[in-house]
C-alpha cells in the first residue's frame, strides 16, 4: 500500500468499539444486552420485542438511542449512563498499537456513538490514556449519531478538521460514506472486508496497517 497516499494528512480520527480493540473483546454484546433491558423497561414491552426495535432502529437511525429519541422522546442521558456500564475485563493493553498511533504526525482524535466517558475508560484499559489530543462522544455531537452528516459535521467543527487533509479508522463501513464525501481518506477495520465506492483502504489488523505508514 503506497504510503504516499497518507502523505498529505495531518489530522487521525479514530472510532472506539471493534476498531482500537479486536471484536474478539466482546464488549458490545453486554452494550446490547443492556440496551435491550433499557428498552424493555423504558417500553413496557417483552424481551423479543425491544431486542426487535433495538435493531430496527439502528439500522434506520444509525444507534438505538437516535430512533427512542426521534420515536419515543427518549431523555438520552439516563440512557447513555445504564448502557455503557459494563466490564472491561477482556481488554489488555496493546503496547504495538500505542507505539504506531505514537508515531503518526499530527493531530489524533476518538470519535464514537458512544459516550466520552466510556471511550475514556476503553481508552485506558487498552493502555492508550494520553495517546490522543481529544476525545468525542456522541453527546459532543448533539446526539446526531455516526452515520449521520450532522454528527461528523459537528464534531469536525468542534476539532476545528479540515477533512481534505484527515483519514478516518471505523469498523461500521456506513459510518465512512460521509467521511469518504467530504474527502478524508478512509480505513474499515473489521475482519472481513466490504467492497464499496466509500471505502479506501481495509484492515483487519490497525497496528500493522498503520506500521506501514510510518516505518
Amino acid at each position: 500500500m503506497p504510503r504516499n497516499l497518507f502523505s498529505h494528512v495531518t489530522h487521525w480520527v479514530f472510532d472506539l468499539d471493534n476498531t482500537l480493540y479486536p471484536p474478539e473483546a466482546r464488549l458490545f454484546d453486554q452494550i446490547e444486552l443492556r440496551m435491550t433491558n433499557y428498552v424493555m423497561e423504558a417500553l413496557g414491552i417483552d424481551r423479543p420485542r425491544a431486542d426487535h426495535l433495538r435493531k430496527k432502529y439502528w439500522r434506520e437511525y444509525g444507534t438505538t438511542l437516535a430512533g427512542l429519541m426521534q420515536e419515543h422522546g427518549a431523555d438520552p442521558a439516563p440512557y447513555l449512563t445504564e448502557v455503557h456500564e459494563i466490564s472491561l475485563e477482556t481488554l489488555s493493553p496493546d503496547r504495538d498499537l500505542r507505539q504506531r498511533i505514537d508515531a503518526l504526525p499530527g493531530r489524533k482524535i476518538v470519535y464514537t456513538n458512544g459516550t466520552a466517558p466510556y471511550a475514556e475508560r476503553v481508552i485506558a484499559a487498552r493502555g492508550l490514556d494520553g495517546a490522543f489530543d481529544a476525545i468525542y462522544g456522541v453527546e459532543e455531537a448533539a446526539f446526531h449519531p455516526k452515520p449521520d452528516r450532522r454528527a461528523f459535521e459537528h464534531v469536525f467543527s468542534t476539532d476545528g478538521l479540515d477533512p481534505c487533509k484527515a483519514a478516518m479508522f471505523e469498523d461500521d463501513p456506513r459510518n465512512l460514506a460521509v467521511p469518504h464525501a467530504l474527502g478524508m481518506r478512509t480505513v474499515h477495520v473489521a475482519p472481513t472486508a466490504e467492497e464499496a465506492v466509500h471505502v479506501h483502504h481495509h484492515t483487519d489488523d490497525l497496528a500493522g496497517f498503520l506500521a506501514r505508514l510510518v516505518d
